[in-house]
């Protein structure tokens, strides 16, 4: 069985740590993004995945070349302009060499998930559905679309955002479908289309089931605060990866030529050829990538800083997140949520805090924002 994941999309709300990069190979804790997913499918015994690209593609085989290292073989289609999940789903069929199959998956790649795959193709074979979606449920329903389920399974509607007063379900679909090859026939050809707003519609009392996943882990990496909660979560085991067969007893690891003179405290990973200096800390939940410098006295924890990023002495990132090659000058504050864009500057006493982003290559002079 295929596979087809969507990552057309440009990440526009996890700028700017999607500004030079696709969202699906940003590094998250010790790989790209996507990786989880591809060792997810992997793991489902799924070895054919297609991905249907549009925004910088050769990014993305450059970071995840044939997918051997990740278990599958991958194969790219870069879509001539956006179609929409439909529309995408229907040009990777036209575009591959025998179609995607009598029956395949469907999965939007922005999403953080160990959901049992296999459990809802069994259910998709048993109900004799052409379209069964996975469902997730959440604390609070208001934000979402929601799925309402019939007796069995099969969909029965779907309500949009509701009020308090209408909420009798707290499902919503979490992106993974299984298909039968008919569902295309539904989906017009060269123009965009939304499967969720225009197909599923259509198949309701018609072959549209879904599959509940009461205890999945499942979180959509959208914006630099699902960014952090999803590295954290890898951190503390919450989602199966493989990262956590990495961490020691102490919850620490680190790569190739590291010098650590300062101190760790774990959960907490480090990338390659990272530098901590004497006087430094560096967790509780702390993600370096490969080549960060670490001054004396800074503080990194419940963060992210990315390849080849420096923290000046005396800095503190706590629940914030520093991109490639940025600079965090000597006392500066660094949290909230806040992100330092790729090789911007901070200089010396800065504060950013509630979400504040500087922009890639951004360079702010001593002590100029405070809050």
């Amino acid at each position: 069985m295929r596979a087809v994941v969507l990552v057309g999309g440009e990440g526009t709300r996890l700028r700017p740590l999607t500004s030079t990069v696709p969202k699906p190979v940003v590094r998250l804790v010790d790989r790209p993004f996507l990786a989880y997913m591809l060792e997810w499918l992997a793991r489902h015994g799924i070895e054919d995945v297609v991905l249907a690209c549009g925004f910088l593609p050769t990014r993305l085989r450059e970071a995840l070349g044939d997918g051997h290292r990740h278990g599958v073989r991958l194969h790219y289609i870069v879509e001539p302009e956006p179609r929409g999940t439909g529309g995408a789903i229907r040009f990777a069929d036209e575009a591959l060499d025998g179609g995607l199959g009598e029956r395949f998956l469907a999965l939007n790649g922005d999403v953080l998930t160990d959901l049992d795959l296999r459990a809802q193709i069994d259910a998709h074979e048993a109900a004799g559905a052409r379209a069964t979606l996975g469902l997730v449920p959440v604390d609070d329903p208001t934000a979402y679309g929601l799925v309402r389920l019939a007796h069995g399974g099969a969909v029965r509607g779907f309500l949009e955002k509701p009020e308090p007063h209408e909420i009798d379900t707290n499902l919503i679909s979490a992106g993974a479908y299984v298909l039968e090859r008919d569902v295309l026939d539904l989906i017009a050809p060269g123009r965009g289309v939304s499967i969720e707003r225009e197909v599923w519609p259509l198949l309701v009392g018609d072959g549209l089931h879904g599959v509940a996943h009461e205890s999945a882990y499942w979180l959509d990496i959208g914006t630099p605060e699902r960014y952090l909660r999803g590295s954290q979560d890898i951190l503390a085991g919450a989602v199966r990866s493989a990262v956590r067969e990495r961490l020691d007893s102490h919850g620490l690891a680190h790569g190739a030529g590291c010098s650590i003179e300062g101190r760790l405290r774990g959960p907490a990973v480090l990338g390659d050829g990272c530098h901590i200096a004497a006087g430094a800390v560096v967790g509780p939940g702390a993600v370096l990538g490969d080549r960060v410098v670490v001054e004396p006295g800074a503080t990194i924890e419940q963060a992210v800083v990315l390849d080849g990023a420096h923290v000046g002495r005396g800095a503190r990132v706590s629940g914030a997140i520093v991109a490639p090659g940025a600079r965090v000058g000597p006392d500066c504050l660094v949290t909230g949520a806040a992100v330092v864009g790729p090789d911007a500057t901070l200089g010396a006493g800065n504060v950013l805090d509630r979400g504040m982003r500087l922009f890639a290559g951004v360079e702010l002079p001593d002590g100029a924002v405070a809050f």
